[in-house]
Parts: C-alpha cells; sequence; structure tokens
C-alpha cells in the first residue's frame, strides 16, 4: 500500500464543462486540494484554437504551483458537445475523412502542451456504437503511431481509455497495444466505465502493467453518471487497495459530472474527501 501515499492529487476540470475554463476555476481546483488538473478540451469550455486562451491558462499554470498533468483530446469539434449535429471525433470512423479529421482535432488540442506543458493526452478510441474488427485495430494503430509521433516532441504520452464499447475493453485495449508493439503508449483506467463493464477488479488486473492515470468517479452499475466516490456502488475500499499495488503508482483524476449543481463552496470539501480515499 505504499504507492497511495505518492499518487499524485487531480482534479478534471469536466467537473466545469458547462462554463468557459479561467484562472478561478483552476484557483478552485487548487483550494480542493489537487497538485495538478486534467483539462478538458471542449471549445465551449477550453478553446485550444484561441491563443488568447491558451496564454491566459498558461501564465496562471507559469505562478502557481498547480500544474497541468493531462489533457482530455476533444470528443466534439463544436461548441456545443455535439448537440449541433456537428459528428463526433473518431478515429475509428469508417470514413477516411472522418478519421482524417478527427485526428486533426486532436492534434489541435495537444499543440497547446507548448504552452499548457501537460505530459499526458487522455485518447477515446472511437465512439460506443463502434464493433471489433481487423478494420478496427487497424484504425487503431495506425490513429495511435500518428498521435504517439506527433505528441513525441512535445513531451507527451498518449494514454487510451477504457470506454463502454467492443475495441476498448481492457482486453482489446490491451490487444492494440501489443499487436502495434506501442510502448510508449498507455492506459488512463477509468473506474466508472470498468464498473458497467468487466468491474473494477478485473480492468485493473487486465490493464495494469500500462496504467498511468486513473479517472475516479462513480455509478450505480447501470449508466455513466460520473458521480462522487462513494454515492454510487462502486467497492473503493478493494479498488484502492488494488491500485496501491501496481508497480507504478497512476495519477489519480478526479472526473466529476458538471451537472451535480455543485457550487463553489461545495467542492472543495468533496474532492478533499475523494482524494483522501487514496490517502
Amino acid at each position: 500500500m505504499g504507492n497511495l501515499l505518492t499518487m499524485l492529487r487531480v482534479l478534471s476540470t469536466h467537473l466545469f464543462l458547462n462554463q468557459r475554463l479561467h484562472p478561478g476555476l483552476l484557483e478552485l481546483a487548487e483550494r480542493s486540494g489537487a497538485q495538478a488538473v486534467e483539462i478538458f478540451a471542449a471549445r465551449q469550455h477550453f478553446d485550444y484554437t484561441s491563443r488568447e486562451h491558451v496564454m491566459e491558462l498558461a501564465n496562471w499554470f507559469r505562478s502557481n504551483t498547480v500544474q497541468a498533468f493531462s489533457m482530455h483530446a476533444p470528443l466534439f469539434a463544436d461548441r456545443e458537445m455535439g448537440r449541433s449535429g456537428a459528428p463526433a471525433v473518431n478515429v475509428l470512423h469508417p470514413e477516411k475523412t472522418r478519421r482524417i479529421d478527427a485526428m486533426d482535432e486532436m492534434k489541435r488540442a495537444l499543440e497547446t502542451a507548448e504552452h499548457l506543458r501537460f505530459s499526458k493526452l487522455i485518447v477515446h478510441l472511437g465512439e460506443q456504437t463502434d464493433t471489433w474488427s481487423p478494420r478496427t485495430i487497424e484504425y487503431a494503430l495506425n490513429a495511435l503511431e500518428h498521435l504517439g509521433a506527433f505528441a513525441q516532441p512535445l513531451g507527451v504520452h498518449v494514454l487510451i481509455e477504457n470506454l463502454l464499447s467492443e475495441p476498448t475493453t481492457p482486453e482489446h485495449l490491451m490487444l492494440i497495444l501489443e499487436l502495434g508493439h506501442l510502448r510508449n503508449v498507455g492506459v488512463c483506467l477509468d473506474l466508472g466505465h470498468a464498473h458497467l463493464t468487466v468491474g473494477t477488479a478485473a480492468a485493473i488486473a487486465t490493464l495494469s502493467p500500462r496504467i498511468a492515470s486513473v479517472h475516479v468517479h462513480d455509478n450505480h452499475g447501470l449508466k455513466d453518471e460520473h458521480l462522487w466516490p462513494g454515492d454510487g456502488t462502486i467497492d473503493w475500499a478493494a479498488t484502492v487497495e488494488a491500485l496501491g499495488k501496481l508497480e507504478t503508482p497512476p495519477a489519480i483524476v478526479l472526473e466529476i459530472s458538471q451537472s451535480l449543481g455543485e457550487t463553489p463552496a461545495s467542492i472543495p470539501g468533496k474532492a478533499e474527501k475523494a482524494f483522501a480515499r487514496f490517502a
């Protein structure tokens, strides 16, 4: 259990997804006991195409102890998370033009590492409806090789996340990494998604050699609710114990829903309590 004391405490800005990301929200993360943040690249929240917005955040990080640890790659290219009808960012899409567009969008967000100095990019491989096939494997390998090559000069490691789709089960993610000999690509273990699929214990056991980061949130086993730990049905004692046995301590990233109605006054106490589970 010695690893637990050295797990980096990170707050994902997913909690503020319906607001423009500004220094006041980063200060709130600091007051919540976070040592670093994961910036969620959604244009209505963080406009990674705006030099002004990028530099506003970069200047804050330069003068504060809290750092940008990771960036969650964009899921949509619009400002409404796809509600405008914009297609999802999907590097596994059957249409080549869609795959190219998706890669371009991820690279736009990734380029901000030059100023924000984050070291991990969290990537979704496709959408929930994608199926597992030889073609899916080919597209995944092409995307990860391309992204990895683009990320390396920026000092960024690509991490792929277990989702709720066939290609992103823990077993399939490990197979993709092994087939492609992708030694520089790691895994962001999402505990909420694991709970909805194979279970947290099985996901940790399968992905353990590659886990560099952990998305921490809870649910009741039926839908992806992104609740505070303890507000759903994940067995946190067993999960924390399993994570503590990993050879390299992962970052603990609280990824809580923006729709829970939290106030600036309520967030620090809840976040500190969540981080304390891992201390």
